[in-house]
């Protein structure tokens, strides 16, 4: 039996439940320790700390609500754009075939979570599903969060 060493990825096991909410308090934080790749006005991007594919990222406005309706015009807009950003900043870190992007609205539809609304970007390359996740319930990740966090941010201050 083959065994798949991730030492790392203890951190993401038993902690404690966290308080508040991410997409409120990762922004009071500086952007590598929030793993946040790119702020603007209204919203921002931050790398998923459970990807489902490296550089899934995740854009969130600044504002509390799990309603899109409740979002001022201006922040809805930017959010498409912040989607368009992480498009073009993965398309320049990995060359990655497609993408999935979408919204969980309730835990129902699969929100982990449901209070802040937010988007998901996954690239996606032919080839990069497995027998791991179907069969061990593993997804093995390549690269650590921190490198592609380097990579999308160094990408990201160019946009400026």
């Amino acid at each position: 039996m083959e065994r798949l060493w991730a030492p790392w990825r203890m951190q993401y096991i038993n902690t404690p439940e966290t308080r508040g909410c991410i997409f409120c308090d990762k922004p009071r934080l500086g952007d590598q320790d929030a793993m946040i790749v790119r702020r603007r006005e209204h919203g921002f991007l931050m790398l998923n700390a459970f990807p489902y594919n490296n550089g899934h990222l995740l854009a969130a406005p600044y504002q509390h609500t799990a309603e899109i309706s409740e979002l001022p015009p201006e922040a809805r807009l930017q959010l498409l754009e912040l989607v368009d950003e992480a498009i073009s900043l993965l398309r320049k870190m990995g060359d990655p075939d497609g993408f999935n992007v979408g919204i969980n609205l309730g835990r129902v539809a699969g929100a982990g979570i449901v209070d802040h609304i937010h988007l998901h970007i996954v690239p996606r390359w032919n080839g990069d599903t497995n027998f791991m996740p179907v069969l061990a319930d593993t997804k093995v990740l390549p690269e650590a969060l921190e490198e592609v966090w380097g990579k999308l941010h160094a990408l990201a201050e160019g946009l400026e």
